[in-house]
């Protein structure tokens, strides 16, 4: 086990499978199939993302470096937790952009029962370390273990 420490910016504590990505992840492009058009196992639809497409991502550690993509964003994030259809947690190797960041907040403060942490700044070490599958557990104060 190794243990990294983030920041928090939406807080929880959670267990779950890891699913990683080393390239940037376009949340509206990832989560479209499944806000548009009810895809129940949530899979990545971001064709250009060959780490995570065609994978679930619901109920996942989703371990990625930033986002990219359009500014929607934050938006699409917020709609994936309403609908109940998010990670388990999203974890950033280096600071979070304002767009997913307003998105994560926004879904904490105005979605009941749904709790997704997000913890960025974990440092390119854990991008490197983690890989699918890994069990993930997020901590309070933005400490991330990777069995």
């Amino acid at each position: 086990m190794k243990q990294f420490q983030g920041r928090v910016i939406t807080p929880g504590q959670v267990s779950a499978p890891a699913v990683v990505t080393t390239e940037g992840f376009n949340t509206l492009a990832s989560f479209q199939m499944a806000l548009q058009f009810g895809d129940k196992e949530v899979k990545c639809g971001d064709q250009n993302n060959r780490d995570l497409f065609g994978k679930p991502m619901i109920g996942k550690a989703l371990c990625l470096p930033q986002t990219i993509g359009s500014t929607t964003g934050g938006l699409v994030l917020y709609c994936a937790c309403a609908m109940h259809k998010n990670p388990a947690c999203m974890l950033f190797s280096g600071p979070i952009d304002s767009l997913a960041a307003a998105g994560a907040v926004l879904a904490d403060v105005w979605v009941d029962g749904v709790t997704m942490p997000v913890v960025d700044s974990l440092g390119d070490e854990f991008l490197a370390y983690v890989k699918d599958g890994m069990q993930i557990t997020v901590k309070e104060g933005g400490i991330v273990e990777v069995e």
